[in-house]
């Protein structure tokens, strides 16, 4: 066979184009290889072997010229919207050129055939919403050679694509190649049907994650992820991207935006406080089995409705005095309302302490106690300690007898020695005030013996707020 060098220049050709567009990747592309068989004969063409158009258009074994190996490379790439361009180179050797009228079949010289064709081809595979089968129309032109001869082509092409996989198909045409030139006997070539079938390996698009989603399809580039989701990740596998789940690591809901709700409280999961136990909204999850409005775990009564104030736990009374304990100053004694639950001091009493304050003894002219006025001091006490708010002045008085400044000195010291031992034994000091007025507050005549013993005295008087 001769001029085998036209079809590797043509094949040099086709690999070039393609090199030459190969940095934009993120258009497909498609190489086939194949084999072709060229048949002059059913073209409807002026010469005496050609007969009308499509006649005996698939009697291989007398009209078609084919070589029994690899005759064809191809090029394509998609340009959009259905369009691809391709290239292709085929090689063939001519030894049937038609059918006379009378049948007889005329033949050549292994004539050589060489042709480098362009192709604009639109595919019905979208039309037929078909993921395998791809029918498609093309238009073109290109240069044959016959032998030493060589023509101009005008291309009508139509074929077939079966998809066996993504990236891989079976792929059939047949392209009619009209011929500009007039036919001179032993001149070719003539206008003539090319076949052809082979395999198409599509390739192409940049997949920067190698996730199988092509960097122009592919919404998250960077990240491997799935077709389902224009190749964004979706981790917790809920249905949810990762870019749009705000629990990417937990399998959750799309009304709670990827998130989990475990106690199916209408709350999810990162905004509950309490994830694991249904609460309510406004407790941000939490329970209030109470309705206090306090949730359980901060509630010191969870049970028993309370306000905060109280840790959650209703006020109580423990004295039963009619004041709860936030407002009674004396929790534990049981008093009245008007005195802030504490007890108040009667007249009875107030008369009972001075009974007792008046039998305090002292060493004379000296504000030192005597040691049998204890069980009395002690009484006393007692008696203060039972009402624990009650305020108190110690008053100290003497009789007439002496200079007027010593016994104001002397009712001084007496009512502060009797403040100190009331306090020295449990009464606040704060309750306690102490007073001297000397002789000036006698409640006997200073002229008897009588009058003058009741004069000295110790009282010990509530203080009225």
């Amino acid at each position: 066979m001769k001029h085998l060098n036209r079809f590797l220049v043509a094949s040099l050709l086709v690999l070039g184009f393609s090199t030459a567009n190969a940095q934009d990747q993120n258009n497909p592309w498609a190489v086939s290889i194949g084999v072709n068989a060229v048949d002059i004969f059913p073209t409807g063409g002026d010469l005496p072997v050609q007969g009308e158009i499509f006649e005996e258009f698939f009697n291989a074994s007398d009209h078609w010229n084919i070589l029994p190996s690899v005759s064809k490379l191809s090029v394509g790439r998609y340009i959009g919207d259905g369009f691809t361009f391709s290239v292709a180179g085929t090689v063939n050797k001519i030894d049937k050129l038609g059918e006379l009228a009378d049948g007889t079949l005329v033949g050549a010289d292994d004539l050589s055939y060489y042709a480098v064709d362009g192709t604009i081809s639109y595919s019905f595979k979208n039309v037929f919403k078909s993921k395998w089968f791809d029918p498609y129309l093309g238009v073109g032109g290109g240069y044959t050679w016959v032998d030493e001869v060589g023509a101009g082509t005008l291309n009508g092409t139509f074929g077939l694509n079966f998809w066996l996989t993504e990236n891989l198909a079976f792929n059939v045409q047949t392209a009619y190649k009209h011929v500009f030139e007039d036919f001179v006997e032993g001149n070719y070539p003539p206008t003539h049907f090319q076949h052809s079938a082979g395999i198409t390996f599509a390739f192409g698009g940049k997949d920067t994650d190698g996730d199988g989603v092509y960097d122009k399809d592919d919404e998250c580039p960077e990240v491997p992820g799935l077709a389902e989701f224009k190749g964004c990740p979706d981790t917790d596998g809920d249905g949810i991207t990762d870019a749009k789940d705000d629990c990417p690591n937990i399998a959750g809901t799309a009304e709670f935006n990827g998130c989990a709700d475990t106690d199916g409280d209408g709350i999810a999961d990162p905004n509950d406080e309490c994830p694991t136990v249904a609460g309510l909204a406004n407790l941000n999850g939490c329970p209030d089995a109470d309705g206090d409005g306090i949730t359980d775990t901060k509630d010191g009564c969870p049970e028993e409705a309370g306000p905060a104030a109280n840790n959650g736990c209703p006020y109580q009374d423990k004295d039963g005095d009619g004041v709860l304990d936030k407002d009674d100053n004396c929790p534990d004694v049981v008093g009245t309302v008007a005195n802030a639950g504490c007890p108040e001091v009667t007249e009875e009493v107030q008369k009972t302490l001075n009974e007792y304050a008046k039998t305090i003894l002292f060493d004379s002219g000296k504000s030192t106690i005597k040691d049998q006025s204890t069980q009395v001091l002690n009484d006393i006490i007692a008696i203060l300690k039972e009402y624990p708010t009650a305020k108190f002045v110690i008053e100290g008085n003497t009789d007439s007898v002496g200079p007027a400044k010593s016994n104001q000195r002397l009712s001084d010291a007496r009512a502060n020695a009797v403040k100190t031992f009331l306090t020295e034994n449990g009464i606040d000091q704060f309750r306690l005030s102490a007073v001297g007025y000397g002789e000036d507050k006698p409640i006997a005549s200073n002229k008897t013996r009588k009058g003058r013993a009741e004069n000295r005295r110790v009282e010990i008087n509530l203080v009225k707020e």
